[in-house]
């Protein structure tokens, strides 16, 4: 079953506040499966999310998933917000709130360019400019302390080389879930500027 895409603006919304949402939400009580019970989660990805070891990496997995989950998924998730209404609020003003360009939210990536798996000399090119935010990347890609610590031994002078190993084998594990979409949400996580990805993508201005 087809469930297409959500709409890019809720999309924006949900990526704009992804860290605010990873850090308020406990989602496995009551928001996902009230999301399974409206058929936006399959019970795999029911699974997947509660795999997960702490609240914030289900949260943030739940909102990998959710832009792919169809147009019905954003007032979905809206309505699971029961218990955080709060949050349901902010989410809602910011909808009703016409967006202002500013640095942080000034990226120039296309959504087909978005959409689309990084290559190896992407990969490779991106390791070089990461420096010490490498680990603070990858754990938020989904990476467990456990993949982290074998990267930095594998490859204990160089960082670059950690932090590749660390990108290869976060691709290797999501296969097409793992975007420049994805990567860019890490990246602003980490609180790097999306034109580091942009430099690396060679979009230019």
């Amino acid at each position: 079953m087809s469930f297409g895409e959500m709409d890019p603006v809720h999309r924006a919304v949900l990526r704009k506040h992804r860290l605010e949402l990873s850090g308020q939400l406990l989602v496995s009580e009551t928001i996902v499966p009230f999301l399974y019970q409206e058929e936006i989660l399959t019970d795999a990805q029911v699974e997947d999310i509660e795999s997960r070891s702490t609240e914030r990496q289900k949260t943030l997995r739940l909102l990998d998933l959710l832009p792919s989950r169809g147009p019905r998924a954003f007032q979905s998730f809206l309505r699971s917000l029961q218990d955080f209404s709060w949050v349901r609020d902010r989410l809602l003003q910011e909808l009703q709130t016409p967006p202002e360009p500013g640095p942080k939210d000034a990226c120039r990536l296309q959504e087909s360019v978005l959409q689309r798996v990084p290559s190896d000399r992407e990969l490779s090119q991106l390791a070089l400019q990461l420096g010490a935010e490498w680990e603070s990347v990858l754990l938020d890609l989904g990476l467990s302390a456990e993949v982290l610590f074998r990267c930095r031994s594998d490859h204990s002078l160089s960082s670059q080389a950690a932090a590749l190993a660390g990108l290869v084998r976060w691709r290797r594990a999501e296969g097409k879930r793992a975007t420049v979409e994805r990567l860019l949400q890490s990246l602003q996580s980490a609180g790097i500027h999306s034109a580091v990805l942009e430099d690396v993508l060679n979009v230019s201005s």
